[in-house]
């Protein structure tokens, strides 16, 4: 045959064990140049497109679409160069099985009978007649009535055969009646030669056996009561649920929280909105955020738990929830940017976020996490820290609430006020609580102060 170019899956992350071949854009048999789009992959943090970076023809697609959990260095398909006959491309023997690329599925097979497996020497039961534990009550009515207790399911827990079985037994025996309480014993298991211990015999010949998993429901039918459905979790949800457990057991969080007074956010948004400028409460946390840690840069730091660095730029994460789980887009050097910039910044890369389209540069990195809960209704949250970053902000809903104040005259009143609460979730290792203190209280001067967003 024709040898070919072997084209591997690529590490497009660098978290990233293994990928899903969402959609193949090249077809067998069609050229390719190199920088041509090949494939979509789904990594674990989003769908991205691959590139070729050989010419020639696609002779041969080795990993179908919607192959899931491809790993890293698994060949996916084979191309050659022009001129030659790609339908008699030579397929290695690493690839002529694509069902080895993803990692094998455990299967429930019952135990081959052979020499290998033999019946332990020293347990001998004749059929019927196993080896039950008695009460001393119960072997006392058994031994002076002459009963056998094997007539006779034991109702006692672990398999202990009560007083009340006995008397059972007895009073089936006066009545002449023994073969109505004949056990129930189940079938012997297929291709089993070794013999259960009694424990676990007496556990099978249960009166009501229950089964180790509920029944999966049938697709196009009512589900009956104690079914499921199954969701494989994909790349994404699986990367999300490591990335917080381990920080949520190797990062020690410290929590603080402050309201903040938001209506000179709220009456310069309407400001700008009448020049067509639209600008969203979340594009003034942002930027005040990142005024904050220009004047506090003790608090942009990213730690590993041995090094930590302070970083010259503020790039603030943005938390975007998806159908395929969080992911945190990056706004960078957010300091540098006015708040029309950011806003266009924020809604271009949420969008993108959503559409699995983010590049790798545009998740990765980021010095500082913002998470907003406040369109959904909540008022406060904890958020996890998301490692190596050293803080998150958590960022609830606006709501009214009363205030005493004084006017010109200094005569108090009541006035309504719209108020805010930002939680900080911070490293104890790398900032403290008194820099975590201080960190709010500016933070909170500068969402109550917008005028001095212009002046960083």
């Amino acid at each position: 045959g024709t040898p070919g170019i072997k084209v591997l899956m690529p590490a497009l992350s660098p978290t990233m064990e293994e990928g899903n071949i969402v959609k193949w854009l090249k077809k067998e048999g069609e050229t390719v140049n190199a920088g041509d789009a090949l494939c979509e992959i789904e990594t674990d943090k989003a769908v991205i497109t691959m590139e070729s970076s050989d010419d020639g023809i696609l002779a041969k697609i080795l990993v179908e679409e919607g192959s899931k959990n491809v790993r890293l260095g698994s060949l996916i398909c084979l191309l050659v160069e022009e001129g030659q006959d790609w339908k008699k491309v030579e397929i290695p023997a690493d690839g002529s099985d694509p069902s080895s690329l993803a990692p094998p599925v455990p299967a429930l097979t019952s135990a081959p009978a052979g020499p290998s497996v033999s019946a332990p020497s020293k347990v001998e039961q004749k059929p019927g007649k196993l080896q039950i534990r008695l009460s001393p009550a119960a072997r006392n009515i058994l031994e002076t009535h002459g009963l056998d207790q094997s007539n006779i399911t034991p109702s006692g827990p672990r398999g202990i055969f009560t007083k009340e079985d006995a008397l059972k037994l007895l009073q089936a025996k006066q009545k002449g009646q023994p073969s109505e309480l004949k056990p129930v014993v189940s079938p012997a298991l297929p291709q089993r030669s070794a013999v259960l211990p009694s424990s676990q015999a007496m556990a099978m010949t249960s009166t009501y056996p229950r089964p180790a998993v509920p029944p999966v429901s049938t697709p196009g039918q009512p589900a009956a009561l104690g079914t499921f459905t199954e969701i494989p979790a994909s790349n994404v949800r699986r990367v999300i649920a490591k990335r917080l457990t381990e920080s949520k057991t190797t990062i020690p969080h410290a929590y603080a929280a402050a309201d903040c007074d938001i209506d000179a956010i709220l009456k310069l948004r309407r400001q700008l909105a009448k020049d067509d400028i639209e600008v969203s409460l979340n594009d003034f946390i942002i930027k005040a955020t990142a005024v904050t840690l220009k004047q506090m840069p003790d608090v942009n730091v990213i730690c590993n738990g041995q090094v930590c660095r302070h970083l010259q730029s503020i790039d603030i994460s943005i938390a975007v929830a998806t159908d395929r789980g969080l992911i945190t887009p990056i706004i960078k050097d957010v300091a540098a940017k006015g708040i029309k910039e950011i806003a266009a910044s924020a809604k271009a890369l949420a969008k993108k976020a959503r559409d699995g389209k983010l590049l790798p540069e545009e998740y990765q990195g980021g010095s500082f996490s913002i998470s907003n809960l406040g369109m959904f209704g909540i008022s406060d949250f904890t958020a996890v820290i998301n490692p190596p970053q050293a803080c998150i902000l958590a960022v609830g809903r606006a709501r009214t609430e009363l205030k005493i104040v004084e006017d010109e005259e200094g005569n108090e009143k009541l006035k309504q006020h719209q108020l805010m609460t930002v939680t900080l979730s911070s490293d104890g290792r790398v900032v403290d609580d008194e820099l975590a203190s201080k960190f709010l209280e500016t933070l909170k001067a500068n969402i109550e102060n917008p005028m001095r967003l212009a002046l960083c």
